[in-house]
């Protein structure tokens, strides 16, 4: 009788057993399930919000908390604008204009990721790229010089695409300066980015601007110009005053880059 009463008494605790394991098993399965639907949540949202804001920037902003707190830095600023883009929208239909318009962004921005150059704003058709704003980079005036070269190349490139669809072809005016910019992310909890604001950025755009009256497409100023070595093929331009500046800026157009 007592060994038939251990018996039964064993069979029970080893049935509460299986049945705890069972259904920590399925528990497990349960959460398996969720965290997979989670990660994979959080990758579409990753690739979402990477549509908006640079992956670098995402990154960069995980992994430090100092970011988030404005600093000075000494920035490579790239600022390149279509010409006659306005006159295009006018007089053709929208929907082939934004198509033109997203081929000719994901060119640029190819170039500019392949040299170290964030992109940080996308202005109307205007592009705005720093350069040293996330990270120190030594190189990043000749990073930015060799990211515009490639820019004119992949732009070559673009228009044939566009003119075997009878499409007009797209130029371009880049300007490139280098100064102390206030960078960090900047906002309120309603709507934030990471930004720069500084005098270099006025005049990265009133350089591009005189790429129309100098009759060229890529200037650099004279910041810039004493960080390039004998392999950048410059020519120097004449001097132009331009708006918030009292003295007139010294640029030099980028001719082309010779390879070693």
């Amino acid at each position: 009788m007592n060994l038939l009463y251990y018996i039964l008494i064993t069979v029970i605790i080893l049935s509460l057993l299986l049945l705890v394991i069972f259904q920590q098993k399925k528990k497990n399965n349960r959460l398996e399930k969720l965290l997979a639907l989670t990660n994979e949540k959080l990758e579409r949202l990753q690739i979402h919000f990477g549509r908006f804001t640079p992956e670098e920037v995402i990154e960069h902003l995980s992994d430090s908390d100092d970011v988030f707190k404005p600093t000075n830095r000494s920035v490579t600023v790239l600022f390149a604008d279509l010409r006659g883009f306005t006159k295009m929208c006018e007089e053709m239909e929208p929907t082939i204009v934004v198509g033109i318009l997203n081929g000719y962004f994901r060119c640029m921005s190819q170039a500019l990721t392949k040299h170290h150059g964030q992109v940080t704003e996308l202005i109307g058709d205007g592009i705005l790229s720093l350069f040293g704003a996330l990270k120190n980079n030594p190189w990043q005036s000749q990073d930015a010089v060799k990211a515009a070269l490639e820019m004119r190349e992949a732009l070559e490139e673009y228009n044939k695409e566009l003119k075997s669809k009878s499409y007009p072809e797209l130029s371009f005016g880049i300007g490139i300066h280098k100064g102390k910019v206030l960078a960090g992310v900047m906002g309120n909890y309603e709507l934030s980015k990471f930004g720069v604001v500084g005098d270099p950025i006025n005049v990265a755009a009133r350089v591009e601007a005189l790429t129309r009256e100098l009759n060229t497409d890529i200037l650099i100023t004279e910041e810039i110009k004493t960080e390039l070595d004998e392999r950048f093929i410059l020519k120097k331009m004449p001097p132009v005053m331009v708006k918030g500046k009292s003295k007139p800026v010294v640029t030099y157009t980028v001719e082309s880059l010779v390879k070693k």
